[in-house]
């Protein structure tokens, strides 16, 4: 792979610092070698074992399994219909009224809170590297689906995304390198709406400074709502625009404290898009959650830079709707989420014309992208160094954290001194999280003037 270019180090540091309040909802990393300079490419299944706090969960291949025998069987367990013009479901809604205004009322109120943080602030944060490989998972997110929909485009043709739940804007960047056109950016919080509009002049200021003559970065708007209970194409700018790509990135699953919240969240991300577009996201692997909460002999378990505290009494099986738990991640995030049930997600999808394209967790893609975003993997600095350089000082407990890298370490040659990590406590949060895609069937309309969805 060819060395980055200083333009794109400069790029990707600013990328890094620019990384939202909403990315530390959930990160991701795992114990990978690498050279400061160069990102080792070997992998370890035994590794991962060693790293996860649920070596003895079911086998990927099963759990696949398990996934596709529930969607067939979903019935059983999921109304036939996931609609919510049902006498019964109109009541249970109606009674948690209250309950889910008291829920958004806690989200909004955190993430308005945030502090913006200084660069000094931020690099002595316990959560670092989970922040920056978080990053650098969305970064490869964004990218690879860019590339898909530019393939189905001719050169210069515009490219338009939603990004549902913006946060702050910590994704600005990636939209201006992939060079889209158009940019709508939709959050429940008014604060935070409001920083990231002034992050997009900010860049705009830049980059008419920088680069005249060139191209200028794309345009935006912004969008105070709620992505669960608003319909966001009532609020464009001009409401018959269709986007190529839908981004939701660590806020899906607060739309599943209720049917009607994802049924409206699933309706903004598919009636925006146009046929053949996606929609991609990032959310909790359910499955990895339940199991840690079945293993525990309470509700709670977590580590000294996280805790899930799940509020549901049934363990074994939990609401399709409202399964809430507290999240808690280094004094950062403090919010009430909920389970994402795949299954339901898969099928309540498809109502809405997104065929599910696919649901990975973050150490299986970054498997797959790690030997091409092993430069930026690297610019991002989304892996501690171990042994650390110097005395610079280990973010872990250098008794506990670092355990895997040390056993992984013996086996690898002499003049292998260096290599790239995170702490066994960041692991067991990173281990939590997966992408998800789904792409945008053609749509029909049937004698009943009512849509209907065929593959494009």
């Amino acid at each position: 792979m060819s060395a980055p270019r200083a333009e794109d180090k400069a790029e990707a540091e600013t990328e890094r610092l620019c990384d939202s309040e909403a990315d530390t909802s959930s990160t991701v990393a795992k114990s990978e070698t690498s050279e400061s300079e160069n990102v080792e490419a070997e992998s370890s299944k035994s590794r991962k074992t060693k790293l996860s706090p649920d070596s003895d969960r079911p086998s990927r291949e099963a759990k696949r399994r398990n996934i596709e025998e529930d969607v067939s069987s979903a019935s059983a367990n999921v109304p036939s219909d996931l609609t919510t013009s049902s006498s019964n479901e109109k009541d249970k809604d109606a009674t948690n009224a209250n309950r889910s205004l008291d829920n958004t009322t806690v989200v909004v109120e955190h993430y308005n809170a945030l502090e913006e943080k200084g660069l000094g602030e931020r690099n002595q944060s316990r959560i670092v590297y989970m922040r920056n490989f978080n990053n650098w998972i969305k970064s490869m997110l964004i990218n690879e689906y860019i590339v898909k929909i530019r393939q189905g485009k001719s050169f210069g043709a515009s490219l338009r995304v939603l990004d549902m739940c913006c946060g702050k804007g910590g994704d600005l960047f990636k939209w201006k390198k992939a060079n889209i056109s158009h940019l709508i950016c939709a959050d429940i919080a008014e604060v935070s709406l409001e920083q990231c509009q002034q992050r997009y002049n900010e860049i705009v200021n830049r980059t008419g400074s920088k680069d005249r003559g060139f191209a200028p970065i794309f345009s935006a708007e912004f969008i105070t709502a709620d992505c669960t209970k608003v319909r966001l194409r009532e609020k464009f700018g001009d409401p018959s625009m269709q986007v190529d790509l839908v981004s939701c990135q660590f806020s899906f699953h607060y739309s599943f404290e209720s049917l009607s919240q994802a049924e409206c969240m699933l309706q903004n991300a598919s009636e925006t898009l146009k046929p053949g577009g996606y929609f991609i996201g990032t959310i909790p692997d359910t499955y990895d959650l339940v199991s840690r909460w079945q293993k525990t002999d309470g509700n709670k378990f977590g580590n000294d830079v996280y805790s899930v505290e799940f509020l549901c009494e049934d363990k074994i099986k939990p609401p399709l709707f409202g399964a809430k738990y507290n999240f808690y991640l280094d004094g950062v995030v403090n919010c009430p989420e909920f389970l994402v049930h795949l299954p339901t997600l898969r099928k309540l999808a498809l109502k809405y014309g997104l065929e599910f394209v696919s649901f990975e967790r973050f150490e299986e893609y970054f498997e797959r992208f790690k030997d091409e975003g092993r430069s930026l993997l690297g610019n991002m600095q989304a892996l501690e160094t171990y042994p650390p350089y110097h005395e610079t000082p280990l973010l872990g407990d250098p008794e506990r954290d670092y355990h895997h890298a040390i056993e992984y370490m013996q086996n690898l040659p002499a003049n292998h001194r260096k290599i790239g990590t995170l702490s066994q406590s960041e692991w067991e949060v990173t281990s939590l999280y997966a992408i998800f895609s789904f792409r945008k069937m053609k749509t029909i309309w049937n004698s009943e003037g009512k849509p209907e969805y065929v593959k494009s």
